[in-house]
Formats: C-alpha cells, sequence, structure tokens
C-alpha cells in the first residue's frame, strides 16, 4: 500500500540510564495513506504528543526510521520537514502572531510554503485568495484582514490557525488536541471545519483527542496509545458501530490495565 507517512520499530526513551528515565515511545508502527484521516487517543503520557514531536523532528529517535512522502527523514532537522507538515497546537494562542494582522499572519504562512522570503511582495491575486479562504471559514473574516490576530476569541484563531497551516497544502496534517481549549460549541465548529479543509484539500492527516466519541466519528481510522505503544488500530468494519463502552473494554483486554483517565472517561 501507498503511504504518505510510515514510522517503523520508533523508540525514545528520555533521560536514559537515570533514575528519570522515561520510555516515551516503544517499537512504533504507523502507516498512513495519501488523504487518509486517523485519530489518536489515549491517557496523559500515553506517547500521543512524543508522537508528533518525532514526526516533526523536535527530537531524534533512539531506534527506527521515518519515512515522509517517500523519503527517509528520521535525520531531517524539523526546519527541513516543516515545508511539508502542518501543526495545530491545543492553545489557540500558538501559531500566529498576535500583534500582526490576519493578512500578514496569513502572508507568513503563503510565503512560506511556497519557499518564498517572509518579505517576499504580495500580490493583489494573493490578497483575493486569502479573503476567499477566510470566507470559507464562515466567521466573516475576510471583512477584517487588517485586523490584529490578538483582538480575535479561541475559536476564530484556531480557525485562522488552521487555515495558515493549509492554506498552501501540506502533505501531512497533525492536530494535537487541537478543540481541547475551546467551549463545546466553538470546538465543535472547528470540528466540521477540520472535516471540511481536510476533505477537500485530501490531507493526510493524524488528529489527536482526548474525546473518544470525537475519536470515532473524525476521519476513518482511530488509534489507541498506552505507554508509548499503539494498542488499538481500529478501521473498516472492526471501528463500524463502536462504542465508547467497548473501547475501553477492548483497552483493558490488550494492556490488562483499566483506563483510568478521567478526562476521556468523563468528557
Amino acid at each position: 500500500m501507498e503511504t504518505m507517512l510510515q514510522l517503523r520499530g520508533v523508540s525514545k526513551t528520555f533521560n536514559p540510564h537515570t533514575p528519570d528515565a522515561v520510555e516515551a515511545l516503544h517499537d512504533v508502527d504507523l502507516g498512513l495513506a495519501p488523504g487518509e484521516f486517523a485519530t489518536i487517543i489515549g491517557s496523559n503520557g500515553a506517547g500521543k504528543s512524543t508522537l508528533f514531536n518525532a514526526i516533526t523532528g523536535a527530537f531524534l529517535p533512539d531506534a527506527g526510521s521515518i519515512m515522509l512522502d517517500g523519503h527517509d527523514v528520521t535525520y531531517w532537522p524539523a526546519y527541513r520537514r516543516a515545508a511539508a507538515i502542518g501543526r495545530l497546537f491545543q492553545d489557540p494562542l500558538k501559531g500566529t502572531a498576535p500583534h500582526m494582522t490576519i493578512q500578514e499572519n496569513l502572508a507568513l504562512a503563503y510565503m512560506k510554503g511556497r519557499h518564498g522570503g517572509p518579505f517576499s511582495r504580495l500580490t493583489a491575486g494573493d490578497r483575493q485568495l486569502f479573503a476567499a479562504r477566510l470566507a470559507e471559514l464562515g466567521l466573516g473574516l475576510e471583512d477584517h484582514l487588517d485586523q490584529p490576530v490578538g483582538l480575535l476569541s479561541g475559536g476564530q484563531r484556531q480557525a485562522l490557525t488552521l487555515l495558515m497551516a493549509t492554506l498552501v497544502t501540506p502533505r501531512l496534517l497533525l492536530l494535537d488536541e487541537h478543540t481541547a481549549a475551546l467551549d463545546p460549541a466553538t470546538a465543535a465548529k472547528v470540528l466540521d471545519l477540520t472535516n471540511r479543509v481536510v476533505a477537500a484539500h485530501g490531507i493526510s492527516c493524524l488528529m489527536v483527542t482526548h474525546n473518544i466519541q470525537t475519536a470515532l466519528q473524525m476521519g476513518s481510522r482511530t488509534i489507541m496509545m498506552a505507554q508509548g505503544r499503539i494498542v488499538l488500530d481500529l478501521s473498516g468494519a472492526g471501528r463500524q458501530g463502536m462504542t465508547r463502552d467497548r473501547l475501553v473494554a477492548m483497552f483493558r483486554q490488550r494492556t490488562h490495565h483499566e483506563l483510568d483517565s478521567d478526562r476521556i472517561l468523563l468528557d
């Protein structure tokens, strides 16, 4: 099967050979097809964000390899991978420059994606593109291109960050609990927007979430992590009709541990 992302045997231990040693990833194998959208769920410390950090090059793995779009990027620095990978974080304040305008933020993302310099000249066509893509968000931001981003609400800012990450279509989009800091109504709007943007541009996407229902409804595949390992990987018939209780029971059967995350169980 053709893959956009392929991890083979990726492991990482922080503070090795010390009393504070933490095995964050253990022999992780993961493949993601072009255009595939998979969700990832797990308790705090399961390795979800560490997995994303390995993919983006925040650190070098102790073992294993990472292939992106046919290239071995295992030892590529983060800046070299950045042009191919878009990432959103939980905090809406990350990913944008608050004292710059909406248009200026979009220009930075656009020029980065086109490999231009940060001060490359924008054309009238570029500005029309920004307005058109903002209009697709349905938030009225296309009429406020000169407004500082710091004045936007959390939901508006996260929607803008999603647009910035996909303005020039990335090879891979990583969503790291990007709706966790939003109220339920705003989170639902951003998730709907996420679905539309990912589908419209055929982007390969991994999305971390703490919400089991979201994990089972978004995309076409759900991965569950525990103690730095992938313990469940559901798609097709195995995912269809899956419920929270059944997923928790499968987790217990595979790991011989209870899922002890109140954030997941009570959401």
